[in-house]
């Protein structure tokens, strides 16, 4: 279960991280990740001493997944294997993950593997 600082529910961040943030797919997921620039507008920042927030996790999984049972089914299995992966994701940053179909059907070790693989796509690269 994720902590629940590291929830997401807010409809306008969702949306800010699926129009604007990083997206990688995979066969089962899509990955939505937005990361804060940290530069812009600090100065401006009435909170500049402020802690920054943790990173957020949210989930969208539709009907098109399978029936109630199947999306909760979905739905766990992704926010376990979440809260496994927020530990890598920078501060402030939110990550919204998208269930496609073929999630109904796939082993929890092939989600833990698309998971990974979309937030290796998604995450900036850091110059050596």
């Amino acid at each position: 279960m994720l902590p629940p600082s590291h929830r997401l529910r807010d409809a306008d961040t969702f949306r800010a991280a699926v129009r604007a943030g990083a997206r990688a797919g995979t066969r089962s997921l899509v990955v939505h990740l937005l990361v804060p620039d940290g530069t812009a507008g600090s100065e401006a920042s009435p909170h500049r001493d402020a802690e920054p927030l943790p990173p957020r996790v949210g989930l969208v999984v539709s009907k098109a997944v399978g029936g109630a049972v199947v999306r909760n089914q979905v739905k766990r299995r992704l926010r376990h294997l979440a809260r496994e992966h927020v530990a890598r994701l920078p501060a402030g940053s939110v990550l919204v993950v998208r269930a496609l179909p073929a999630a109904a059907e796939a082993a929890y070790a092939t989600l833990d593997a698309d998971l990974s693989r979309g937030l290796r796509r998604a995450l900036p690269t850091v110059p050596a």
